[in-house]
């Protein structure tokens, strides 16, 4: 086995980037993922012009928001709308372990291929569905977004400055957890699979996405703690912040044993009163003064560049850590070192471009890029072929408006 998911063929019957991404982690660790698209426009995302403001234009016509999404595919575009298109992608079914979709709930139901009918064909077939809200409650039917998954979740009154102002937001974060935890339950279905031998149904939703990546939050909360959210200059740990250095950079303490580090903090700043003064003496008492310590390493920290004070907590043990940028990732020698951002040779710009990496190691049979992102249609012909179609077959169809 060269790689974990060798000889697994997952169907990614989704769109945008919940569903995409979900796909390509499975790709990435070596499946067979054929992207199915209908005729008429493919998956939306091929025609993203904009990501958040951002132009999107790659060479060759492509697009980085697709390009990301869906590396390492193989595209097969069917008419499901038409009974012969039907047919072939049953057939292809029978072949199939996994089905990725994210339309919405009953869409698949309506083409006559959801669950029930599929398993017909496939009853150890694994059907992972990726949904807005989950497939109970009020509004499991509402359409759904990244943007409606973020405000809906309680995250955005986590993050950003405090004030009446709602706080700034990242596209695509919901969408990325969500891809995430899809793929996680995919997995999980597969080792249930492999142990008994059923497949099953697999739902994560954006919304349940959410509540994992803020969980510790979410509890605090529910235990009667409030919500765990303070301006920087508010801290009620000062080791746990962020500072700016002289050279208008910024970098990070993160020392959740605050007690262990105090000393080395007030020697490496110069503030030998603090370490000495009693109300200073442990965390808790400590906690109550948190402002005025903050105010006091702010000054310091503006005296010296951030490397310095990056070496200068090092050689004393103290967790730290520089505020990085976007910019600065593909230059940072631990993604660097550990591949989270890699040279891929793109065939349609015909140059090696930056991609992110695989963020999972496994020593004996690792993940690797299978490939770019496929054309539209692309893989069609290949593909029904692998079915057992003739070429006589594949042309009529064609000219039908079945494939693509």
């Amino acid at each position: 086995m060269a790689t974990p998911l060798e000889g697994i063929r997952v169907l990614d019957w989704t769109f945008f980037q919940q569903g995409p991404v979900a796909a390509s982690m499975l790709a990435d660790m070596g499946a067979d993922v054929i992207k199915i698209e209908d005729p008429v426009n493919g998956d939306p995302g091929r025609g993203m012009g904009q990501v958040a403001g951002q132009d999107t234009g790659l060479p060759g016509g492509r697009n980085f928001y697709f390009e990301n999404n869906n590396r390492g595919k193989r595209s097969f575009v069917v008419d499901l709308k038409k009974e012969e298109g039907r047919q072939i992608f049953y057939k292809l079914v029978a072949t199939t372990d996994v089905l990725l979709t994210n339309l919405r709930l009953g869409v698949a139901e309506r083409l006559g291929a959801g669950y029930d009918t599929l398993v017909k064909y496939n009853p150890k077939l694994i059907f992972a569905h990726g949904t807005g809200y989950g497939p109970k409650g009020p509004d499991a039917n509402e359409p759904s977004s990244d943007y409606a998954g973020l405000v809906r979740s309680g995250f955005m009154s986590m993050v950003g400055v405090t004030g009446d102002d709602p706080p700034p937001f990242t596209a695509g974060i919901v969408d990325q957890i969500g891809a995430i935890m899809l793929a996680y339950g995919t997995m999980t279905a597969l080792l249930v699979r492999e142990r008994t031998g059923e497949g099953q149904k697999v739902d994560c939703s954006l919304l349940g996405a959410m509540l994992q990546l803020q969980q510790l939050a979410l509890f605090t909360h529910l235990m009667g703690r409030g919500a765990p959210r303070v301006g920087r200059t508010q801290a009620r740990n000062p080791l746990w912040n962020h500072y700016k250095c002289g050279d208008g950079q910024w970098m990070a303490l993160s020392c959740l044993q605050p007690d262990r580090y105090w000393q080395a903090f007030c020697a490496i700043l110069g503030l030998d009163d603090l370490a000495k003064d009693p109300r200073m003496k442990d965390r808790a008492t400590r906690t109550e003064h948190a402002p005025e310590i903050v105010a006091r390493a702010d000054k310091v920290f503006l005296t010296k560049p951030r490397d310095h004070w990056l070496q200068e907590f090092k050689k004393r043990d103290v967790p730290s850590a520089l505020l990085n940028t976007l910019n600065d990732l593909a230059s940072d020698p631990q993604y660097i070192a550990n591949n989270y951002i890699l040279d891929f040779y793109h065939p349609a710009a015909e140059k090696n471009l930056k991609y992110p990496g695989i963020p999972i190691e496994l020593s004996k049979t690792p993940g690797k890029i299978q490939g770019p992102a496929p054309e539209f249609g692309e893989h069609t012909e290949a593909i029904m072929l692998e079915l057992g179609y003739t070429w006589e077959d594949i042309g009529g169809f064609k000219e039908r408006g079945v494939i693509g």
